[in-house]
């Protein structure tokens, strides 16, 4: 057993003064079979290497050089970077479809209408150019496109209102054209453009619809059907009552010619005395000569019947 007076490497005294590290934790001779330190720091550590230190290298580091091309087996497969269509051959783009197909529109016109560029002149500067009058929908004269806006065959609010109002003359027909606006914060959205022309004489109740379209608010009105399967399959014509005046509108060539080379966009109704299409957009002026196109035709149509 030891005692505090037995000797370990430390002084008795408590100062420290006389320690010296014990000879079993390497004094100043080596423990057995233990090379000596600074001569083993002289000695490389590998011994392959140690007769040419200079040319010694980590193993692995002599890899062999990278090819500049793996072969084509080893790529993953893909398009080649470098290909290009042969010339003359054109990339062929999807046409669009829709819940019932893609339509291809053959008339220039009708194209043009439905490309959307923006309202470059704008509406109310075409109408200047064309000697049309400009009204905020507010003017006496405006009062009666209410009872219009009211009963178009689209879902309106009580906050909507005409607005943007412009008067003039399209060949041989008097129009007015306006958009069906409502209050956002600060501004006024415009959310249907709707071209009208005034009837004389009695004017019958009708609706002329996409059949694409949901129908609502149609209680009391009777189908009349054409002579034509490709313009029942694609337009719904309405009215209150059958007669020989709306037969003849349902069956005119030039109606049928017009309506199958749009897309399908527009409606159409009688009320408060004028024949009136409507539009989900904004006016400008490629849509109102669309519309001043597609109303000349339905008032010769229903013309013919008086």
């Amino acid at each position: 057993m030891n005692t505090p007076r037995d000797r370990d490497g430390f002084d008795d005294d408590g100062t420290g003064r006389g320690w010296q590290e014990p000879a079993h934790l390497g004094g100043d001779e080596p423990a057995p079979d233990e090379p000596n330190i600074a001569d083993r720091r002289k000695q490389p550590r590998d011994s392959d290497h140690s007769a040419d230190p200079e040319t010694w290298r980590p193993a692995g580091w002599d890899l062999p050089p990278a090819e500049p091309e793996r072969p084509a087996q080893d790529r993953a497969p893909g398009v080649d970077p470098s290909w290009a269509p042969p010339e003359g051959q054109q990339a062929q783009v999807p046409e669009r479809r829709g819940l019932f197909g893609g339509r291809r529109r053959q008339d220039p016109e009708m194209e043009r209408a439905f490309t959307y560029q923006g309202d470059v002149v704008g509406a109310q500067g075409w109408a200047i150019q064309h000697g049309w009058t400009l009204s905020d929908g507010t003017a006496p004269e405006d009062a009666a496109l209410q009872p219009l806006l009211t009963s178009a065959p689209v879902r309106l609010t009580k906050d909507h209102r005409p607005a943007s109002v412009l008067r003039g003359r399209a060949g041989a027909l008097d129009l007015v054209a306006f958009d069906a606006v409502y209050a956002s914060g600060r501004y006024m959205v415009p959310q249907y453009a709707i071209t009208a022309a005034p009837l004389l004489g009695a004017v019958p109740s009708v609706r002329l619809s996409p059949a694409r379209l949901w129908k609502h608010g149609v209680g009391g009105l009777v189908q009349i059907p054409s002579d034509s399967a490709d313009f029942d399959r694609r337009w719904t014509l309405l009215a209150a009552e059958d007669g020989p005046q709306v037969r003849r509108l349902a069956a005119d060539p030039e109606v049928h010619r017009l309506l199958l080379g749009t897309d399908d966009g527009d409606e159409f109704w009688t009320a408060a005395g004028h024949l009136a299409a409507i539009r989900p957009d904004g006016h400008r002026p490629e849509l109102i000569e669309h519309h001043a196109r597609l109303l000349t035709a339905l008032v010769a149509g229903l013309a013919a019947g008086y």
